[in-house]
């Protein structure tokens, strides 16, 4: 080569053409003992031997060329399979625009330039967490760390609140697009998309059922709210949960809210038992108040029913005096004096004319009972 050293060195003698004596144009030739670089006649001979072993006749002819041609177009030709994994989604670009869409496995589209092709993770589930992160230790494991400027947030009660959550997503099925080109940041994106929502709804809540049992009705409230945003925003991704990790007062104050849901604890606790007692007293009472009721109108309907029997008695009497009234009123001093006198014992009185005072009489009623055991006087007799 025109600048190789052809001299036998020394210190002024001319052998380059610069004059520098062993050193190339720039100054910077091989010194004496180092390396030697490589000769690019050598290296450009031999390859072109290799070349000649594989062309028909040994030299580059018109078959040559165009062996060369047919192998540089199939290469390029082959060139435009790919594979999408299980967990992406291929998106096709003609010219850069969007002409289709392709599912996993093993695809073809024409060869670069013409054709490019893109490979999210669309099917994948992603998760960010917001207000906390996750620390791989060698030593402790897996830890958490509280970022307390994304977790602090304002109630609507003017309290605050440390809210650590976790949001799932993915990218829509048919939104492969839009998630490519719509949003520079998707995951970023979702962050501040979810740490806004989440700030809003806490803002609009207060700080008891946030704390207590709002939890379902908030991360439903963000899931909503998210998605209506990112939806406003093209971005083509679907929200498919909100999960609220941890909801506490503030580290300053915590133990005084504790306290505070002990207060309100015990309090529903009383509440609890007296509405046991209650529900427990007032049955039995009712069930008295019904029981007497009905014992009196019992009452109530046997008096009537017998004061109506005792008229309906009389009236038939009353019918009966009115067609014959003599033989009515003695018949009714009859059976009033055998009412009267039935149980006594009596003595029958002759006033009659030579009648000796005393009438005697056949105890019959004494005679049809049962004879006195033996030893004891018989009761009753003439009188």
């Amino acid at each position: 080569m025109p600048w190789t050293n052809q001299g036998g060195g020394g210190g002024g003698g001319g052998g380059g053409p610069w004059g520098s004596g062993g050193k190339g144009p720039w100054s910077s030739g091989p010194q004496s003992g180092g390396p030697t670089p490589p000769d690019l006649e050598e290296i450009l001979r031999r390859s072109q031997d290799k070349l000649r072993r594989f062309l028909p006749g040994g030299n580059l002819g018109g078959k040559g060329f165009a062996i060369l041609g047919l192998a540089a177009v199939a290469l390029w030709g082959f060139s435009g399979f790919f594979k999408v994994e299980p967990d992406e989604l291929g998106v096709v670009l003609r010219f850069g625009q969007q002409v289709r869409e392709v599912q996993p496995g093993l695809n073809y589209h024409l060869p670069y330039p013409v054709e490019t092709v893109l490979t999210p993770k669309a099917l994948r589930v992603n998760k960010i967490d917001i207000g906390m992160r996750v620390v791989d230790d060698i030593r402790r494991g897996t830890t958490t760390r509280d970022v307390p400027e994304e977790s602090l947030m304002l109630t609507g009660d003017e309290n605050i609140v440390d809210v650590d959550f976790s949001v799932l997503w993915k990218v829509k099925p048919t939104g492969v697009g839009d998630y490519l080109f719509n949003i520079q940041n998707p995951e970023g994106t979702v962050k501040a998309v979810a740490e806004s929502a989440m700030r809003e709804v806490v803002g609009r809540s207060e700080i008891q059922p946030i704390l207590t049992g709002a939890r379902q009705t908030i991360e439903t409230a963000v899931q909503d709210l998210m998605q209506k945003t990112l939806d406003h925003y093209g971005a083509g991704i679907v929200v498919q949960q909100v999960q609220l990790q941890k909801v506490d007062p503030p580290t300053q104050v915590i133990d005084s809210f504790r306290d505070v849901q002990a207060a309100r604890a015990d309090l529903e606790r009383a509440v609890n038992e007296a509405q046991t007692y209650a529900n427990r007293v007032v049955p039995e009472a009712r069930g008295r108040v019904a029981q007497i009721t009905q014992a009196a109108e019992a009452y109530k309907s046997q008096t009537v029913a017998e004061a109506t029997g005792q008229t309906s008695r009389f009236l038939k009497i009353y019918d009966q005096y009115k067609k014959a009234p003599a033989v009515t009123r003695e018949r009714m001093y009859l059976e009033t004096m055998e009412r009267v006198l039935g149980g006594t014992d009596k003595i029958i009185l002759d006033s009659g004319q030579g009648g000796s005072g005393v009438v005697p009489y056949l105890p019959l009623g004494e005679i049809s009972r049962t004879p006195p055991a033996r030893g004891q006087a018989p009761s009753g007799g003439q009188r």
